[in-house]
């Protein structure tokens, strides 16, 4: 079981990041993994915080979350006492693993809500040999700073939002798993991701206005979810049949849609194989102002289907209701249109 130490959700926190830092570990040098364009917008301030702490601190930039990024990012982290994740997935997932890598702690700082890995053990790189999320060491500090999360562009808050309603069909696969073969389940963290799902099922009209009060109940959600992988030991009651969907879509129709936005619309397959109410689900994506549909993503009807026929080889030991079902392509076109979600 490997959780954060601190949580801090609230406005305006970018300034104190340095402050936090200090009130969690002893450190002298901190190195901030960014983005291009978030280290525009918050590097200045976030440099400040750690000037003002008494911190020496250096800034790299990623363009690309990449294991050739991390590893560059690892090296320079030698000198360092403490990597600081700012921005997005990008560059929260570099600093991760390079954090990883160098065996010192990191401090993630979400400046969007676009999915899960905010305070989660969980790495997804790109030239990966895995096309799914690796474990890593969770962060020792999540700052969560909702005015700046707020002011990022709606449709990454709305992934985060789709990422989160995965626990609902992922958690049902856990337990699916459980019963057929005899894989090990945690109630108490199946729980804890599926209340992630139900608080933002419940809230959807308010996250829908992306708003700060929204937004919030949003950010909150995603770091109780990776919390749960983190009690679980592993993405199990994150990610399920509809990750699996979308780790397939991201093989086949490479950088079309966000992470969560194919998610959300994979869950609504899922749900249906499962026998759930997946109307719910795309309800719920339609009242946020997500994504009902993989043409709205740019991804055809034909890519869709080949993406639920191959989900199951992505990852053939984590047992699915796509490995107990195993749709042929005719069966996959068939319920694509059945669902409406082409």
């Amino acid at each position: 079981m490997r959780l954060p130490e601190r949580v801090v959700v609230g406005d305006d926190l970018l300034g104190t990041v340095g402050d936090e830092i200090r009130e969690v570990r002893e450190a002298k040098r901190a190195l901030v993994i960014t983005g291009p364009n978030v280290g525009r917008m918050f590097g200045e301030v976030v440099g400040r915080s750690l000037r003002d702490a008494g911190l020496d601190h250096g800034i790299l930039i990623v363009d690309s979350p990449t294991k050739d990024e991390a590893r560059r990012a690892a090296e320079r982290a030698r000198e360092f006492d403490v990597i600081i994740g700012l921005g997005g997935g990008k560059p929260i997932d570099v600093a991760k693993y390079a954090a990883h890598l160098a065996g010192i702690w990191f401090a993630s700082v979400p400046t969007s809500a676009a999915h899960d890995g905010i305070a989660s053990p969980m790495a997804s790189l790109k030239d990966s040999d895995a096309p799914y999320s690796e474990m890593m060491s969770p962060p020792r500090i999540v700052i969560a700073d909702i005015r700046a999360i707020s002011s990022s562009p709606p449709n990454l808050s709305r992934s985060g939002f789709g990422d989160l309603l995965a626990k609902v069909t992922a958690t049902k696969d856990w337990r699916l798993a459980k019963v057929e073969v005899g894989e090990y389940y945690g109630e108490y963290a199946a729980h804890l991701a599926l209340l992630s799902a139900q608080v933002v099922m419940s809230n959807r009209k308010l996250i829908g206005r992306m708003d700060e009060d929204g937004i919030r109940v949003l950010v909150e959600a995603l770091i109780s979810a990776g919390v749960a992988a983190g009690i679980a030991g592993s993405s199990r009651p994150c990610s399920g049949s509809e990750h699996l969907i979308s780790h397939a879509l991201d093989i086949i129709s490479q950088g079309k849609g966000l992470h969560g936005e194919k998610v959300g619309i994979s869950t609504t397959i899922a749900a249906r194989l499962h026998g759930m109410n997946w109307r719910r689900i795309l309800r719920a994506l339609d009242d946020v102002g997500a994504p009902t549909s993989f043409g709205q993503l740019g991804i055809a009807r034909e890519e869709v289907c080949r993406a639920i026929v191959m989900a199951p080889s992505i990852r053939p030991n984590r047992y699915t209701i796509l490995h107990k079902v195993r749709p042929d392509h005719a069966q996959a076109c068939s319920l694509v249109d059945e669902l409406g979600v082409a």
